[in-house]
Parts: C-alpha cells; structure tokens; sequence
C-alpha cells in the first residue's frame, strides 16, 4: 500500500478532514487529518483499510502547537501507517482512540501525563507514570527542572 492509496480510500469517507498523505520511510505512509474528524478517522483506517492493531501513541511539542500521532499496523497488508493531528498549544485536545482501538488506552494516558494532550471523552485519564497529584508534564519544552524543595507532589496514602 502507498500513500496515494491511503488517500483514495479515506477520502471518500473522512471528506475533508483528511489533510493529506505522504510517504513516510518503512510505512505505508502518514495520514495527516483535522482534529475535529479524528474518530471517522481511526474508524475508517481500522474498518475500511485492515489497520487493527495500534501500536503506539505519542505527542510533542513543537511550542506554538503540539502533534499527536498514532502507528497503526496491518496483517493483511503487513505495513504500519502512522496518522498525526496538530493542536493548538493553548487548546491541545483531540478525540480518544480507544473506543476504536482499545489498546490506546494506556497509550493515550501516557501522552497526557508527558506532553499535556488532553484525550476527549477517555475511559480512564489518570496517572500512569507520575504520582497522583503530580501537575508538571515533563516532555513539554517549557518544562524546567525544579529543586526538590519547589515541588509539592500530593501523595497518595495507601
């Protein structure tokens, strides 16, 4: 599968949320969409094109916005694809994969906790990595590293 493929059959169901594709090296190709089609999106390259399993969700930051971005992979093809919104530094939310893709549950949360992108209408979106309470997001580029005594981390009694 190539990138125009990618786009030939998305487009008929995605329409306008589709930004593009193009290729990207050892993948059937990156497929760029508009935040608000996320969900037609990820039900689309799931159903329609054979994308089954995610295998990884992640984020950055690029300062004035934020990219996340999905690999997907397929038996049948036996390719990843990898699919990727930007978002508005002030506003970083998007529609959450798992009820598509259940396995990014864990992803998406990880993504939260790290790089602050907020995963709409997500089963479960709490710590995985930090302490509860824990209010910093350390891969974001405007991160600092505090001294011990500037962090007041709420802690959890068991």
């Amino acid at each position: 599968m190539q990138p125009a493929d990618l786009e030939a059959a998305l487009r008929p169901s995605v329409g306008a949320h589709l930004l593009g594709t193009e290729p990207f090296e050892g993948t059937a190709g990156r497929v760029r969409f508009a935040r608000e089609g996320a969900l037609d999106v990820f039900r689309a390259v799931k159903d329609r094109l054979g994308f089954r399993h995610l295998s990884m969700v992640g984020g950055i930051d690029w300062v004035d916005h934020r990219e996340v971005f999905y690999v997907v992979w397929s038996d049948d093809a036996r390719q990843y694809a990898l699919l990727s919104t930007d978002l508005p530094a002030a506003d970083p939310h998007v529609e959450t994969a798992s009820s598509v893709w259940p396995s990014a549950n864990w992803h998406e949360r990880e993504t939260w906790e790290l790089v602050d992108i907020q995963f709409d209408h997500h089963p479960d979106l709490r710590h995985l990595l930090m302490p509860d309470g824990y209010a910093f997001h350390p891969l974001l580029r405007s991160f600092k590293i505090h001294e011990p005594e500037d962090l007041e981390v709420k802690s959890r009694h068991v």
